[in-house]
Formats: C-alpha cells, structure tokens, sequence
C-alpha cells in the first residue's frame, strides 16, 4: 500500500532551509578634524593611497597600483609583522582631493568589519586651514544572529570610529593642532 505520509512531511523539512537569512545592519561613522594647514598640504600627507604612514596604527604599507583606481594596498598595524588589513581604491580625484577604498580582508581582533567601504577628502575650511572628513560604511565582521564577543555591531562602530579619531588626531598634530 502506498503512502502519502512521507510526501507531506516534505514541506516540513524544506520550509526551514527556504527562510530568508537574517540581515545585518549596515552603519556609517562620519568624522571631521580642522586642520591648521592648507588643503594642498595636508592633501600632500594623505594623497598618496600606498602611504599611510601618517596614521599612528599603521607601521608598515605595501602596495601596488599607485594611485590608480583598482590600486591595492596592505597595512601593517600594530607592530611590525603585525597583523594586515588588505584595500582596493574603488576612486581617487586629486583634483578634488578625496579617495574611496574598500577593505578586502582584514582580522576581526583588528577591525571586526565586512562590506566596509570609506572615503576621505580634504577641504577648505571656513576661515582657513582644512577639514578633513572620513567616513565609512560597514557591517560587523560576524554577520550571525550572536555575534562572538568583540564583534558586535557596536565594536565595529567603535573601532571604526577609533581608526577615524587617531588618524584625524595624528593629521592635526602634525600641522600643529
């Protein structure tokens, strides 16, 4: 005798494999820092996609493609032979002194971000001297409904804003902020 009892419990074992995955939020930090210097200096500091020399977490850049769309660079933080965040430039205009890059690996103890992407320009400021702006999108780096420890949405606000902050710090210091 044929059964249908195995038939429609079908539906029972698929209908859970067909719900949609759990979609991570995405954020954005945006921060600014006047700059006691003109645009054309402080662009001569930062300009430069394979030089990052001027951030205080970076030790070390590597990279190729100069400042050329598709360009790829890979950071050295912390240490030497620390760990590395690797990045592609998606866009660079010198003539209005910005760039976009996008982080293609980095380790989520470092900077526990995915589909991270960022742009950071220099401008007059009102008044003189410069503003820079960096900003950046991004989800955590552990996109599952419990994120381990460290890699929660608001660790990767956080550490997001912290590599903005050093680094805006670190440009004002060096012209004198």
């Amino acid at each position: 005798m044929l059964t249908l009892r195995p038939l429609a419990m079908l539906p029972i074992l698929v209908l859970p494999t067909l719900a949609p995955a759990q979609e991570t939020a995405e954020y954005q930090v945006t921060l600014s820092e006047d700059i006691a210097a003109a645009p054309a200096d402080v662009w001569a500091v930062i300009g430069d996609f394979q030089d990052m020399s001027w951030h205080p977490a970076v030790v070390a850049t590597e990279g190729e493609g100069g400042s050329e769309p598709g360009a790829t660079r890979v950071l050295t933080v912390g240490q030497v032979g620390g760990p590395t965040i690797s990045e592609t430039l998606e866009d660079y205009d010198a003539g209005a002194m910005t760039y976009a890059y996008t982080i293609t690996e980095t380790p989520p103890e470092v900077l526990p971000v995915s589909d991270y992407s960022s742009r950071i320009t220099v401008m007059a400021a009102d008044g003189g001297g410069s503003t820079v702006e960096w900003s950046g999108t991004f989800k955590r780096y552990d996109t599952s409904a419990e994120p381990a420890e460290g890699q929660t949405d608001d660790a990767a606000t956080a550490a997001a804003t912290a590599v903005y902050q050093a680094g805006l710090e670190a440009l004002a210091a060096k012209f004198g902020g």
